[in-house]
């Protein structure tokens, strides 16, 4: 068997890289069927914000620093007689700064864009000088079937009335499926703000 091959090259073969001409850049052609993701969808809540001026009466039981507490007098001083009875009177609770929810609706059920929107609102209200965290809101149906009154539940706020937060949790703890629509006022509670801040929905 003839080797053509006179002599071979033993040095290590190294890769150069060498310089190419410029290619003029060209845009890409568009990809078939990409859509643009969309944003994520918000739920829409509307909020106002009640003044201490505008002496809003609480007539149920509610945390101390979400009102001013002042005594006055009931019914008519007849003074001037050294004898008579001290004038009555009663404490009268009025609500502090605070902001209420007007309305909330999530374009999902149970995605968690609602608890969401209260998060960024019990947010801003807990950095507000004036407000301080506070937050009322009015539970009332939209429609006769649907009550926003567990929503708020679970995520800590109280009605003002003690009866209708113990029927709400019983309803919970006995895991009623529909529980039936409570009406009246709720507020969050201080320590219950933290807690949603922090951990989400509480139950």
């Amino acid at each position: 068997m003839i080797n053509n091959i006179t002599s071979m090259d033993m040095r290590p073969q190294m890769a150069v890289a060498k310089a190419m001409p410029s290619i003029s850049s060209m845009g890409m052609p568009p990809i078939l069927g990409f859509k643009t993701p969309l944003l994520k969808e918000k739920a829409k809540i509307t909020v106002k914000k009640i003044k201490r001026g505008d002496n809003i009466i609480i007539p149920g039981e509610i945390d101390d620093d979400y009102v001013d507490i002042i005594e006055e007098p009931l019914g008519k001083d007849y003074g001037g007689n050294f004898f008579s009875a001290a004038p009555l009177t009663r404490k009268i609770k009025y609500l502090k700064n605070c902001y209420i929810i007007d309305y909330i609706q999530s374009p999902k059920a149970r995605c968690g864009l609602g608890t969401e929107a209260i998060k960024n609102l019990a947010e801003k209200a807990m950095f507000d000088s004036k407000t301080e965290g506070r937050i009322v809101t009015f539970s009332a149906p939209l429609v006769k079937e649907s009550s926003p009154a567990l929503f708020f539940y679970k995520l800590g706020f109280r009605f003002i009335s003690p009866e209708a937060n113990q029927y709400m949790e019983e309803c919970i703890l006995k895991k009623i499926p529909d529980i039936p629509a409570q009406v009246g006022m709720m507020y969050l509670p201080k320590s219950r703000l933290h807690k949603l801040l922090r951990y989400g929905e509480l139950f």
